[in-house]
């Protein structure tokens, strides 16, 4: 019988191996589009997750610190500790971060202690610093007013990611910037309500304007703080693991700590605790469960804070922070019977819009990402790629 040719040989091997090929090829698609959904829905699933801790954490700790002032509290300084002292409550997270396993060794020498001990001390004391500031602000404002003043750190954060972190404004960016600043503007002229609630004592005119601007100055720290965290794991830790955000969030707040309860000390207020508490209007055990609970509160939003900024960005755990502006104010009416005045909804109609603006803008970077990411997998499946 006769054989084939060599040179018929050799082509049908190879049109049998770039069959293989193709095969092999469609076969890692399919597998990569299945993991790709399983790993999708695990991470919405942890977004979610993160997005309520951030948006139960904050409404209670607002709600809470209000009630606090509202009651008898006077204290600056101790409603600045319970902001961070409640740390050790994410300890076990914290032992299951750096008891795990992982692999994060990209070849770069890691930052020298002193570096991060720098790094920790300094964010740890603007921290220290803007909680005080947000304290001012929540015992001199009505609590829906201070909620939608606090809506301004978005486009602080915004300008600090631009220098920093080279953030790029679109126009849907801008123009969320340009309704949150218009929302806090309109509320500087808004003390009237503080005068007509019926659950606080009128608050000056002097006040008022300290507690506006005590808040907005906390909301640009805190934009610089949430920038420069995203800076730092970027360009300094350059390893973006459970663990390192977990080193980050508990040294930050233990400094944090540190910083207000030397405040606390330093300005005498401490003298003065146990008559507060004696003459708090709920209780003593009450006074005590409030601050209690603000702290439980607190780490709980920083917890999800921690964790939208590891799996997305610092402006992302913002602008979820944000989604939560209608929930205190309404809240207030209801708990604190503060007056939805018509500048008041007018601010907070301007920063909803704003929020979706913003939020719109991620879903348009989501959807482009996509297209080129399927354009990429077709390239890589199509023939003759290998």
């Amino acid at each position: 019988m006769e054989q084939p040719a060599p040179e018929i040989q050799l082509q049908v091997l190879g049109d049998k191996e770039e069959t293989m090929k193709q095969a092999f090829g469609s076969m890692r698609v399919m597998l990569k589009q299945q993991s790709s959904r399983k790993v999708n829905w695990w991470w919405w699933l942890k977004i979610a997750l993160y997005a309520f801790s951030v948006l139960l954490g904050q409404s209670g700790a607002n709600l809470l610190g209000r009630l606090y002032f509202l009651k008898g509290g006077t204290s600056k300084w101790i409603s600045s500790v319970v902001q961070v002292v409640g740390f050790p409550i994410l300890l076990p997270f914290y032992l299951l971060a750096t008891t795990a396993k992982h692999d994060d060794d990209d070849g770069k020498p890691p930052p020298s202690p002193y570096t991060l001990g720098a790094i920790y001390a300094s964010l740890g004391l603007i921290i220290g610093i803007n909680c005080f500031f947000y304290s001012v602000g929540l015992q001199y404002l009505p609590v829906s007013t201070y909620t939608l003043l606090c809506a301004s750190q978005l486009a602080f954060n915004s300008f600090f990611s631009y220098f920093i972190n080279g953030q790029k404004f679109t126009a849907f960016i801008v123009n969320s910037l340009v309704l949150l600043t218009i929302s806090s503007v309109l509320l500087v002229f808004n003390n009237e309500e503080s005068a007509s609630s019926s659950s606080a004592p009128p608050i000056p005119r002097a006040k008022y304007v300290i507690g506006f601007f005590s808040t907005l100055g906390a909301s640009a720290l805190f934009g610089l703080v949430l920038s420069a965290t995203q800076f730092v794991f970027v360009k300094v830790i350059r390893r973006q693991t459970f663990r390192h955000v977990m080193d980050m969030v508990i040294y930050e707040n233990l400094v944090a700590s540190v910083v207000t309860v030397v405040g606390l000390f330093a300005s005498g207020e401490r003298k003065g605790l146990s008559t507060e508490m004696e003459g708090y209007g709920p209780g003593t055990v009450s006074y005590l469960m409030t601050l209690i609970w603000i702290a439980v509160f607190w780490q709980m939003y920083a917890l999800g804070a921690l964790g939208l900024i590891f799996e997305v960005s610092a402006l992302f755990c913002n602008s979820i922070s944000v989604v939560g502006l209608p929930i205190v104010p309404i809240a207030a009416v209801f708990f604190f019977h503060d007056k939805m005045s018509g500048v008041k909804g007018i601010s907070m109609a301007l920063a909803i819009w704003g929020f979706i603006s913003y939020a719109y803008q991620y879903y348009v970077d989501d959807r482009n990402s996509k297209v080129v990411g399927k354009s990429v997998v077709d390239e890589t499946s199509a023939p003759g790629s290998e």
